[in-house]
């Protein structure tokens, strides 16, 4: 499993949410007046922002499934060395 940080497109959309969230803390407030075309402008933020998520979840699928097949690795060992310890003892019974 590698280890992420943030990536550009992360930092991006965090932005992106805060802006939002500002612009529509001073719209309810009255603060900002735009023109039709300008308020659509969010939809477009929320679209971006959707987009990003998908893509957050398909990077963590990715993730799950390294995980899923490491632990099947990990599982067909334990097996393994269950069965070298199986001989041991049975040497050692001798």
């Amino acid at each position: 499993m590698n280890k992420r940080g943030l990536s550009f497109w992360d930092i991006l959309a965090w932005i992106v949410l805060a802006l939002l969230v500002l612009w529509l803390i001073l719209k309810m407030l009255g603060i900002i007046n735009t023109p039709v075309l300008i308020e659509y402008a969010p939809y477009f933020g929320i679209a971006y922002l959707g987009g990003w998520a998908m893509h957050t979840l398909v990077r963590a699928t990715g993730d799950i499934s390294d995980i899923k097949r490491n632990l099947s690795f990990l599982n067909r060992k334990t097996i393994e060395i269950d069965k070298d310890l199986e001989i041991i003892k049975d040497k050692c019974k001798k």
